[in-house]
Order: structure tokens, then sequence, then C-alpha cells
């Protein structure tokens, strides 16, 4: 019991937090260490599977198109052990958010960008760039500023207190400016036909938001429920469900119109920026993950989020384009990937 207290003790001074101050959310604290940590690993995990996950489906399409094989691609048992993975990966990320909080578990989504580089350059044989390397080292190094500085509280999200946060005066003006700034964008896009990349995935952006809010109050009150909490009695709890479904629809309906208009090398760090952004600022408005943090956590936290969206561009920017019918056919051994290296930093919420 003493280690534990002194392992609690150690943990609150790196993190510039102080223990012996009352906060709301002191009793609703449990080893902050530990659960933190779980839910570190279990969305690396998550984000990796999920960069796996997008090369099999890569490969799956390849070695269709070098048989010539008519066939739908959904019928190859091999597309759909990457959809499997996938699965499960975003099932990771989606218990991570019930673990840690909000604001660190999109940055990490940067991993995803690095363990497809690695993909590439093993299994594709595909160059490896200065710029990757580069870009590889600067999202490392920014991924240990987040895990480090990062808030390091473990609140058990329940019923009552997402109905609280919903109702607070700081969410509620934000939620207004998101709907005016929500509404001027669409009818931006869709009235005025201006078809800016920026204006795309600043409306895939507002609606990550409301998703990141809703999947960790889910998740959470999923894992109260498990731990012998029940919370799925609230109404609360279905109608965070149904935000969750809706603002994932319409984000997937926008991100798919703008990789159909833009190329992946433009829609890739732009999305991760943006979706990280509105990510971090859905935890800091609706979860307050930012209270009681000292000044130099919040910015080594900043600084580590500007590394990993610079390393993300560099790892991104001008990928080449792999035509199919010019590679040589790949032993089932090897799972290739071509630009997924990119698509991944899709996935943080649910891509």
């Amino acid at each position: 019991m003493a280690n534990n207290s002194t392992l609690d003790s150690v943990f609150s001074n790196r993190t510039g937090q102080n223990s012996s101050r009352p906060s709301p959310f002191t009793e609703i604290r449990e080893n902050p260490l530990k659960t933190y940590l779980l839910g570190i690993i279990i969305s690396i995990c998550g984000n990796f599977l999920i960069s796996i996950s997008l090369n099999i489906q890569k490969y799956a399409h390849m070695r269709q198109s070098q048989l010539g094989d008519s066939r739908p691609y959904y019928t190859s048992v091999l597309w759909w052990s990457g959809v499997g993975l996938m699965g499960l990966g975003e099932l990771g990320n989606f218990a991570a958010y019930g673990f840690a909080p909000a604001s660190l578990i999109a940055p990490l989504g940067c991993v995803s960008v690095i363990a497809s580089a690695v993909i590439s350059v093993v299994f594709l044989k595909e160059t490896l760039r200065a710029s990757d390397v580069v870009g590889g080292a600067l999202a490392v190094v920014g991924t240990y500023l987040l895990v480090t500085f990062a808030p390091h509280t473990s609140t058990h999200i329940t019923a009552h207190l997402v109905q609280r946060y919903a109702v607070s005066w700081q969410f509620l003006i934000y939620l207004f400016l998101e709907v005016v700034v929500f509404s001027i964008l669409l009818y931006l896009y869709k009235r005025r036909n201006i078809k800016h990349i920026t204006i795309v995935m600043l409306l895939v952006a507002l609606l990550a938001s409301l998703t990141v809010i809703s999947v960790k109050a889910v998740s959470g009150m999923i894992t109260e429920s498990i731990k012998g909490d029940l919370q799925l009695t609230y109404p609360i709890f279905y109608v965070m469900v149904v935000v969750m479904v809706a603002s994932c629809a319409f984000q997937i309906k926008f991100l798919n119109q703008a990789m159909k208009m833009f190329d992946a090398t433009e829609v890739v760090p732009i999305n991760f920026v943006f979706f990280t952004a509105s990510a971090i600022t859905a935890g800091i408005v609706f979860y307050q993950e930012f209270q009681g943090l000292a000044l130099l956590n919040i910015l080594m936290f900043l600084f580590g989020c500007l590394l990993s969206f610079i390393g993300v561009f560099l790892i991104a920017r001008d990928r080449p384009k792999i035509k199919t019918e010019n590679i040589t056919f790949i032993a089932m051994g090897k799972i290739p990937a071509a630009e997924q290296r990119g698509e991944c930093a899709l996935s943080p919420a649910t891509e």
C-alpha cells in the first residue's frame, strides 16, 4: 500500500498535478498511473492493427489485379481478414477512450503512420526517403512528449458526470459556436459550391469533435457497467450512442468526398491535424482534461502535437503512386503497403 502511495505521489509531481489539492475528480480517480498506461497501450496496439489491416486490404486488391481475377474484392478471404483486423483495431481505440484522456488518444493516431512507413519499406521494398526518416523521428519524439506531459487523470465516466458536463456553460457555448461554424461551412460547400479542401476537412473535424465526446462517454459508461456500476439504464447513454453513430456516418461521408476530390497526400495530413486539434479541444472543453495541469505540461504537450503534425506531413507528402500493373507479384508471405501509410491517420475516431 505504501508503494502505491509513493508511486502516485511521484507520478503526480512529475505531471505537475498537486494530489493534495481538492479536485472535482478526486472521488472518481482510481490508480491513475495504471489506468493511464493501460489506455496508452490499448491505443497503440489498436493503431498498429489498423495499419496492418489497411495494408492487407491493399495487398488483396493488388493480388487480385495481378491474377486477373474479375470477382468482387469482397469475395477474397484475405480482404476480409484485413477487415477483421480493422475491426479489432477500432475496437481497441474505442476501449482506449475509456481509460485515458481523449486529448491523448487522438494524437496517438500517428503511431499507425509510423507503422505503415515501416511496412512499406520492409514488405513493399519502397524507397526509404530522407523525409520519411526525419518525419518518423519527429513523430516518435512528439509521441513521447504527448505521453509524458498529457493529462494523467483517470476519470470514471458515469452517466451523472456526462449529464453534468453536457449542460455546463462552457460546453453549451462551444456547441453553439460549432453549430454556427458548421452551418456556414456547409452553406459554402453545398450552396456556393466551394470545394476547397480546407472547408471539407473542417466539416470532418467539427463532426469528429462530437464523435470523440460521444465515443469517450459511451466507452466510459460501458467500462463502468462491466465493473459492476450499471450505467446502461440512463437515457444519456443512448443519446450518446445516437450522437456517436450519426457523427461517424456524416464524418465518413465528407471524408470520402474529400478523398475523391483531392489527393490522399493532401487529405491525410490535413485530416490528422484537424482531427487531433478538434479532439484535444473537445477533451478540454467537455471533459475539462487540462484542469489543474501545470503550464509547462501544457506547453510541452502542445509542442509534442506540433512535432507529430510535422512528422505526419513529412511522411505523407509527395507519396509515389504505385501502379499495380508495374509491380512484380509478391509472395503471400509478405504484406505490401502502397499509399496506406497516409490513410492510417484517418482512423483515430472511426474512419
